[in-house]
């Protein structure tokens, strides 16, 4: 499965409704992901851009836009920051076939 990070910024409305009314919304996302075909592996609150920073595995790209759009278009949400991860293993193996494309720089001989 894919790692995915998402960091998201609540509106005022909805952080107003959560003091009325606190939940703990690691719980509904939970089963959002799940429902997908994927899983929550991390979730914290954080200070500054973001309120909400967390860790989703999800089967593939389009299993993970299904949970960014379900999220955003749900009106808590006013950002929504999706980032693929590689594990390191991966990343590796990209930079060695990184070396194998023969791409050529600006001004390089030929």
């Amino acid at each position: 499965m894919a790692s995915y990070l998402v960091q998201a910024s609540y509106t005022s409305e909805a952080l107003a409704s959560l003091m009325k009314n606190p939940e703990n919304r690691t719980e509904v996302v939970k089963k959002v992901a799940k429902k997908l075909g994927g899983k929550l592996s991390a979730s914290w609150l954080s200070f500054g851009e973001y309120d909400l920073v967390m860790v989703v595995e999800m089967p593939d790209n389009v299993s993970m836009a299904s949970f960014a759009i379900a999220a955003a278009a749900g009106g808590s949400l006013k950002a929504v920051k999706t980032t693929p991860l590689m594990s390191t293993d991966d990343a590796m193996s990209a930079v060695k076939k990184a070396t194998t494309s023969g791409y050529r720089p600006i001004g390089a001989k030929k």
